[in-house]
């Protein structure tokens, strides 16, 4: 059995960046097997520890750029100027992996779920709870169907919705 690690990250007090953490909190109420569900406020230097058990890790995050309802694509170990004490990009995250543990992460994958409001204290907007709808159902069917070369037919189709 594969296992997967799905990491949601974004700040459940500025609106719509409450999404990565919103749609792990979903998916762990499924209790689905060979599935971990982690959520943070940021990614972090540490997290690196949290790949290596892993087969495959599901990057997921709240983005006002992306295209509705949401945009899932693979992604690769990078350095970039995220790489400080304080906050990572996924692919950073990856690169500080290799460097770590001297070779590379297990697949990674990063879900972009389109959001439009991320004020702080603000509530999700309807339009960031409808792609959070169509996100989750797209991750329940991942979970359902680890192999590797689904999610890549996935990304290579620009599939949204399993």
């Amino acid at each position: 059995m594969v296992k997967l690690l799905l990491f949601g990250y974004g700040n459940p007090g500025r609106g719509d960046d409450a999404l990565g953490p919103e749609l792990i909190g979903c998916i762990a109420q499924l209790h689905l097997a060979g599935i971990e569900c982690q959520n943070d406020m940021q990614l972090q230097v540490e997290h690196v520890t949290d790949l290596a058990a892993c087969d495959r890790v599901l990057f997921i995050d709240a983005d006002m750029s992306c295209a509705e309802p949401c945009v899932f694509s693979e992604i690769a170990a990078e350095k970039d100027g995220s790489y400080t004490s304080h906050a990572m990009s996924p692919t950073a995250l990856l690169y500080a992996y290799r460097q770590v543990y001297g070779k590379d992460a297990p697949p990674a994958f990063l879900l972009r779920i389109r959001g439009y409001n991320f004020a702080l204290g603000d509530p999700l907007t309807d339009q960031a709870a409808a792609n959070l709808d169509t996100a989750t159902k797209l991750v329940r069917g991942l979970c359902m169907d680890a192999s590797l070369q689904r999610w890549r037919r996935l990304v290579n189709k620009g599939d949204l919705i399993a």
